[in-house]
């Protein structure tokens, strides 16, 4: 069982454009999608449609987000909501012919303390039960709640399930909230992009930008040492997800990068998540951390092959990877 927070959620709308985005001018649409969105919620269903049993919080307010949840739930998919007063956000994502989304993401609804508090509850309650071996917070923090939110609730579960272990995938002022709670609030797994990676790592403005630029061209020693420093501050594992660079997992056991497969990218939405739920997925289904991390980049670059807000089914692997889901089209190397 893993268990997923979706601390912001959405009613995600996605407009599929059939050329280029042009600013000040009308673009016509080719297709709209919409549908139940959030970091955690991409997580939990991405893990559900491989088999693996899986529970998303998610804090409910009126509107349509309620009915839109109660599509997903299925065989291996659950949703404890959290009623909430405020009404869930719409985000919207443009996505052109060539893959590259523009997102408009709002605010998304107020929390009063005692609605953090309920949704505090609901996610160490659900982790608390033996079968809990993950537990995922992911996203942005809703308005009204502390900026160190997530270093609360890590403190908060590694007293009340001390048996989990805990990913973390946010970014900006919450992700640098909890670092600042670093090695008391260390998650056991966090999954920054390239930017995220070299800020938390205390580089300059000019090489957070070219790290991943760097990694894509072959040269991955920044990004190494950066997930290093991040190791040393006590994060458990660092998985770096880098694009089409792809990504390099920094663990006690070892080092290993894989580089991505060459695939048209046609929407970069969820293809994080993916990555994320992809390195879980080998984790529970006992793989090794090289194998795990196959997955992670397999998923994501199945995510980004996919249009709008498609997530990948363990089925869209094998389509450009081969035979092997898990490994074909990788260059997966050991560097520990």
């Amino acid at each position: 069982m893993i268990v997923t927070l979706t601390a912001n959620p959405s009613l995600d709308r996605t407009a599929q454009l059939p050329t280029a985005l042009v600013r000040g001018e009308v673009n016509r649409v080719a297709s709209v999608t919409s549908q139940a969105g959030g970091k955690g919620l991409n997580v939990a269903w991405v893990l559900a449609a491989a088999g693996v049993e899986t529970t998303a919080v998610v804090p409910v307010g009126p509107g349509p987000l309620g009915p839109a949840l109660e599509t997903l739930v299925g065989p291996h998919m659950r949703i404890r909501q959290v009623e909430v007063c405020g009404a869930t956000r719409v985000n919207t994502a443009i996505t052109e012919a060539d893959g590259t989304t523009t997102k408009l993401n709002e605010p998304g609804a107020r929390l009063s303390l005692n609605e953090q508090e309920a949704v505090e509850e609901a996610v160490v309650e659900q982790a608390s039960r033996a079968s809990v071996t993950w537990v995922v917070l992911s996203g942005s923090l809703p308005p009204g709640a502390p900026q160190d939110w997530y270093a609360r609730l890590i403190r908060a579960l590694r007293a009340r399930a001390p048996q989990v272990r805990i990913a973390l995938d946010t970014s900006d002022a919450a992700l640098e909230a909890v670092a600042q709670a670093w090695p008391q609030a260390a998650p056991d797994l966090l999954k920054p992009n390239g930017y995220e990676l070299g800020q938390l790592a205390g580089l300059s403005r000019e090489t957070v930008w070219a790290l991943e630029e760097d990694a894509a061209a072959g040269s991955w020693a920044g990004v190494l040492e950066a997930a290093g420093r991040l190791r040393a501050r006590g994060v458990g594992r660092v998985l770096a997800s880098l694009g089409a660079a792809g990504a390099v997992l920094v663990t006690s056991e070892g080092v290993w990068r894989a580089q991505a497969p060459q695939v048209r990218v046609r929407s970069t939405v969820g293809a994080g998540d993916s990555c994320l739920a992809g390195y879980l997925l080998g984790q529970v289904r006992g793989r090794s951390e090289e194998r795990s991390l196959a997955a992670a980049v397999a998923y994501g670059s199945a995510a980004a092959a996919l249009p709008g807000t498609q997530l990948p089914r363990r089925q869209d692997l094998p389509s450009f990877l081969g035979a092997d889901p898990l490994l074909s089209g990788f260059s997966v190397q050991d560097r520990g």
